[in-house]
């Protein structure tokens, strides 16, 4: 913050000093001696404060001027090795000593926290020995969804070949004991797809306890994770935490502390979606990959932008899954993210699941967020059966089980592998 600092004008006049009379001479030639004497003292302290100002040595901001850049929030990570912890007294002091507001604070997935503060503090925190990192804050929305046709997912993902035949028998045990976290709008908890197995685990838009959707998205993909009618899983548990608001946007600080809360609370064996994304955002993507080291298994939307998944965040994160989508003929969606950054496909068009208007509504979207939930809900029922596996180790099962060749259009550098569940 810019200070304005009063000192004498260059020329050293002073405007409130009599003017010299020819009866006090000497004690006018006094005053004047003594103000030049002022002003050569006070000249060079001012000087060496402006000087030490100016010097002050800056750091980069990553992510600055994005187009979704959220002006005066900072998202700040820690050096790793250094003995010095967000929550700590010492590491909540290093912030402040900057003039730092912190907003959220994280222990779990990124050592760090989220705040406000102005563009050149932000400079003068990022040169601090003791920060890996300081990003722009920015907003992150749902993958765009729109209204259409009724669902076959469920249809297609217990079956190699086309054409589609109607059922879908997931294996037994349909996820039992497994839970899965949905970092969204919020979830339904009330909506009959979940018979009671759905609960709230925090709101960080508004700040309390009670994560219901006002939105429609999460408990969209929730139903199509484990949804007694519309679900992969259909007995696993799912636990809302709302990152983003009814309008379904929400800025990365949300989202970052909405994953930290699953690295810290999440009952295992478990999985976690995220069916959003948004720019290239470093301390995103280190705290999904803090999450999974952890132990939680994430499924990430490769998002709808018709690019390479590996231009977007969390979509680029080597250690997650990252879900492309698929339409009824196994073609690519149109809009689905694609190449080396996509680990699997799934169905993302035309998806029927449970929606938040009433306990009994459904709707038909399409996204790659429909699609992620497809792969969550294959996590879960393969940590029903093999509840000690490791994140790494549950991927290997989703990819090296999925449907080899059948997808057309799946993009360069994309693998041609399509989602598939069963015994």
């Amino acid at each position: 913050m810019a200070h304005i600092s009063d000192r004498p004008s260059a020329d050293g006049s002073q405007t409130d000093v009599p003017t010299p009379h020819t009866r006090r001479p000497v004690r006018g030639r006094r005053v004047t001696t003594a103000i030049a004497a002022v002003t050569f003292l006070l000249s060079p302290l001012a000087f060496s404060a402006h000087a030490a100002d100016a010097a002050a040595p800056t750091g980069r901001i990553l992510g600055a001027g994005a187009p979704d850049a959220v002006s005066g929030s900072y998202i700040v990570s820690l050096k790793p090795g250094r003995g010095l912890t967000a929550r700590s007294d010492a590491g909540r002091e290093l912030a402040r000593k900057y003039g730092a507001t912190i907003r959220h604070t994280y222990g779990s997935a990124l050592n760090g926290y989220s705040v406000r503060l102005s563009e050149a503090q932000a400079k003068r925190l990022a040169a601090d020995p003791a920060v890996a990192s300081v990003s722009q804050d920015a907003r992150v929305r749902i993958a765009a969804a729109q209204p259409n046709p009724p669902s076959w997912g469920l249809d297609r993902i217990d079956q190699s070949d086309l054409p589609l035949d109607d059922s879908y028998t997931p294996p037994a045990g349909g996820g039992s004991g497994v839970t899965a976290y949905v970092i969204d709008t919020g979830v339904s908890t009330g909506h009959q797809d979940f018979g009671g197995r759905a609960s709230s685990g925090w709101d960080f838009v508004d700040g309390d306890a009670d994560a219901q959707d006002g939105h429609g998205h999460g408990t969209h993909v929730a139903g199509t994770i484990a949804g007694t009618a519309h679900g992969v899983a259909k007995q696993a548990d799912v636990v809302g935490v709302r990152v983003l608001d009814d309008e379904g946007s929400g800025t990365i600080a949300q989202v970052i502390a909405g994953i930290d809360w699953v690295a810290k609370n999440a009952e295992k064996p478990a999985v976690a979606n995220m069916s959003l994304g948004g720019i290239l955002n470093a301390q995103l993507d280190d705290a999904v990959r803090g999450a999974i080291a952890s132990g939680v298994t994430f499924t990430v939307a490769a998002g709808n932008n018709g690019l390479p998944a590996l231009l977007f965040s969390p979509a680029r994160v080597s250690e997650a899954i990252t879900v492309g989508a698929t339409d009824r003929t196994d073609a690519r969606a149109s809009f689905s993210n694609w190449g080396p950054g996509v680990d699997v496909f799934a169905p993302g068009v035309d998806i029927t699941s449970a929606w938040h208007t009433s306990g009994s509504a459904t709707n038909t979207i399409s996204g790659t967020s429909m699609a992620a939930p497809h792969a969550a809900g294959a996590a879960a029922l393969h940590l029903d059966d093999h509840p000690a596996d490791a994140p790494a180790a549950v991927e290997k099962a989703l990819t090296d089980g999925a449907a080899q060749g059948r997808i057309s259009g799946a993009g360069l550098g994309s693998p041609n592998r399509l989602l598939q569940v069963g015994d």
